[in-house]
């Protein structure tokens, strides 16, 4: 099992776009094992000390498998519609592990 934690950051007034991909996204990744743990929406009170942008949203996913992951980045019908994601983020803070 690997874990998967993003900080996605969001092109200003690309919401929209963000959200239309990621009804997309999220149901196809059950096809390879993922699964959406906790998706955050948080604003910037809810940092202790944040100095830094603050995030459209975080994400913590797992997948059964590295070859999973992979396979779900490889999918076609995710291929097709990445260009909701290019056009929206601005860009992504991923962190992958295991659990201990």
């Amino acid at each position: 099992m690997i874990y998967i934690t993003q900080l996605i950051f969001v092109k200003e007034g690309k919401e929209e776009k963000f959200l239309e991909f990621e009804r997309h996204a999220i149901p196809l990744m059950e096809k390879y094992n993922g699964k959406l743990i906790y998706r955050l929406r948080p604003s910037k009170n809810d940092f202790i000390d944040n100095d830094k942008e603050t995030p459209y949203e975080i994400h913590f996913i797992s997948f059964e498998s590295e070859q999973d992951l992979t396979e779900f980045m490889k999918d076609d019908s995710r291929l097709g519609f990445i260009h909701l994601k290019d056009e929206s983020i601005k860009s992504i803070l991923l962190v992958k592990g295991e659990k201990l």
